[in-house]
């Protein structure tokens, strides 16, 4: 795919979001779930006093502590809510290590930290969105390889086998006329 000028692998850094939406690990879960339905995100990451990630607040968490448990949003806070640690992952990793994390941790939503900041947030929304595109650019990548194959491979492959005409094994039989010959009884006709 390099020789089409399309890279071989696709990184974080081109799915991610960013900026990301967050949250002060203070604010009451009531303005977590304002801040998501504001900003139409399924996870928002919380941070702390320094502007650290500690840790995501998804729609799930949501569901899990709050309703399920009948509690009030407003009497809880975000850090009491949060998932943590936030599992992050570098900008220049592959999709693919991504993907197969994710998938190994159960979790669709993860933080992007570049020297130690906080620059984005990569989900697995993100690389099904490009899933199409990257299946068209595989298809087409066949498809330009098979006619490549077909340009470069004779009309009729050579056979193996044993010549009509002298009855001698050979790697390159030729049908002449009906009869299959060797390179040398063909030469002689």
């Amino acid at each position: 795919m390099a020789e089409m000028g399309i890279r071989a692998k696709m990184f974080v850094k081109d799915v991610m979001s960013s900026p990301t939406i967050t949250i002060d690990e203070e604010a009451s879960v009531h303005r977590v779930a304002q801040r998501m339905e504001k900003y139409k995100v399924g996870g928002i990451i919380v941070t702390g006093k320094q502007g650290k990630p500690l840790g995501i607040i998804t729609e799930r968490d949501l569901i899990i502590r709050v309703l399920a448990k009948s509690s009030r949003p407003s009497k809880l806070n975000a850090k009491q809510v949060m998932t943590s640690p936030l599992i992050t992952v570098n900008p220049d990793e592959t999709l693919s290590e991504v993907a197969r994390r994710m998938s190994r941790l159960g979790i669709r939503r993860l933080g992007v930290m570049y020297k130690g900041n906080l620059v984005g947030v990569i989900t697995s929304r993100d690389i099904l969105a490009i899933t199409p595109e990257l299946l068209e650019i595989m298809q087409e990548h066949v498809r330009i390889r098979e006619e490549t194959e077909e340009e470069e491979s004779p009309e009729h492959p050579p056979l193996a086998g044993y010549c009509d005409q002298c009855r001698g094994w050979s790697d390159t039989l030729e049908e002449v006329e009906g009869s299959f010959l060797c390179e040398e009884c063909k030469a002689e006709l």
